[in-house]
């Protein structure tokens, strides 16, 4: 069995990573890349190998940079059907479709304002293709046995990043050799996720290190949110909370919604700007058995939210100056409705813009939240006046100690350790680190590059 790492390497986006063996070739994650242009060219590049020649792909999680490109994945010739957990497959619907809506949206805007280098913007699949991708989905529980192709047997047990977010493990028949994907892991004491299940068995580990060279910082994440909404409510401004659809947008209307319920904030008109969002919201509710928010909770962000669904009333919300919080995607400001907000709201000082989690080199978020005076948008620099926040302690991204300590927590012993999903120093930190805490063998390897199992 060889396993050849197509994405994910010196770089937090785009995971995709291919095993195979003489007759069959299984694909796990199929994701996007996002950040930097150089890396947002490799959307358009062909796909390293022949998606006709791919028989299956299994999804650690529904975020678009592990499932994104499934729709061009399909539109492109792959045929076969895409294994994922029951809510990954449920948000899939959600972002899949909603992705190909954007790109489509955000050709016609570049054409109109004539702002793209191309004579005429084309998206990179539409939401047509995420339709027809998702008639190739089939969705499993935890812990089910299954088998993808002939050969390989797979299964998922909980990552505790987001809702369905999953490790992945595939056992290949023949040499009874067995991998594992951590995909992206969750926190050890996580406001709403459970923990990641601890992992029992691996002959190889392919393992993330978004965190792989830094700490949370050890600070009350619902006492820094405190002092900047009142703050900012107390000036007249604005809280802006850039946030993915997925995971952090139900976060930070739990902590609001909590911290409005204690007195500790003003009660001020909460808004989700994101039709994905709120379609996730919901899902969120209805899975509540998998996090630690009760039917009751759920309803409370439900109840208190003011769901903005239409673009008339985006555009709506847009011309609000009375102080209020609106959560509005994308995470790191690289597309979505958030980015017409940042126009509105960088320029005046009594607003703020709080990120929550990390934000990608080469994004908006990561300019913003390293003292950007400028942002560039549709085209044009907007001035950055607003208080610029990172509360990086409401990552879902597990930290190294926190992975370390989730790797501890298992009875692993695996031969190699193949570290990914990272920036290059994060990686190579992380791989020292898992080499001095457990003695494993600890590798960060090359884009393309193709590995024996």
């Amino acid at each position: 069995m060889k396993l050849r790492f197509l994405g994910g390497t010196g770089t937090v986006t785009g995971s995709r990573y291919l095993l195979s063996d003489d007759k069959r070739r299984l694909l796990v994650d199929c994701g996007m890349y996002q950040g930097v242009k150089t890396l947002r060219r490799r959307n358009w590049a062909k796909f390293p190998v022949d998606p006709s020649t791919i028989d299956a792909v299994v999804l650690t999680h529904a975020h678009i940079d592990h499932s994104g490109y499934l729709p061009a994945l399909v539109k492109n010739g792959f045929k076969g059907k895409i294994y994922c957990t029951k809510a990954t497959h449920e948000l899939c619907k959600v972002l899949l479709p909603d992705a190909g809506f954007l790109q489509e949206e955000d050709a016609k805007y570049a054409f109109r304002k004539k702002f793209s280098k191309h004579e005429k913007p084309e998206p990179l699949f539409t939401e047509k293709d995420a339709w027809e991708a998702l008639k190739h989905f089939e969705s499993l529980h935890y812990h089910e046995a299954f088998q993808p192709v002939k050969g390989f047997e797979a299964s998922f047990t909980p990552a505790g990043h987001i809702l369905g977010s999953s490790c992945v493990h595939v056992t290949h028949r023949e040499s009874s050799r067995t991998v594992v994907f951590s995909g992206d892991v969750g926190r050890q004491h996580d406001l709403i996720m459970r923990p990641p299940e601890p992992l029992q068995k691996a002959d190889v580990l392919v393992c993330e290190s978004t965190y792989g060279d830094r700490e949370h910082r050890d600070s009350d994440p619902e006492k820094e949110l405190e002092d900047i909404v009142t703050r900012t409510a107390g000036r007249g401004g604005i809280v802006l909370m850039p946030a993915f659809a997925v995971g952090r947008a139900q976060m930070l209307l739990y902590v609001v919604h909590k911290l409005m319920g204690e007195g500790r904030i003003p009660k001020l008109p909460v808004f989700l700007n994101s039709p994905m969002a709120i379609k996730a919201t919901e899902i969120f509710c209805k899975h509540h058995k998998e996090h630690k928010l009760n039917t009751r909770q759920c309803e409370l962000i439900d109840d208190k939210t003011e769901f903005v669904r239409t673009v008339d009333q985006s555009i709506e919300l847009d011309g609000v100056r009375y102080p209020c919080i609106i959560i509005s995607a994308s995470g790191m400001a690289s597309g979505g409705r958030v980015l017409h907000h940042l126009k509105t709201l960088l320029p005046n000082p009594r607003n703020s813009v709080v990120f929550a989690g990390f934000q990608a080199p080469g994004t908006r978020g990561d300019a913003l939240v390293n003292g950007a005076d400028t942002v560039k948008i549709h085209g044009e620099y907007w001035p950055v006046k607003a208080e610029i926040h990172n509360l990086d302690s409401l990552s879902a991204h597990g930290d190294y100690r926190e992975i370390l300590a989730w790797l501890e927590q298992g009875s692993l012993k695996p031969e190699k350790v193949y570290v990914t999903h990272g920036e290059v120093v994060a990686s190579d930190t992380m791989r020292k680190r898992i080499h001095e805490a457990f003695g494993w063998q600890a590798e960060v390897p090359e884009l393309y590059e193709e590995v024996d199992i």
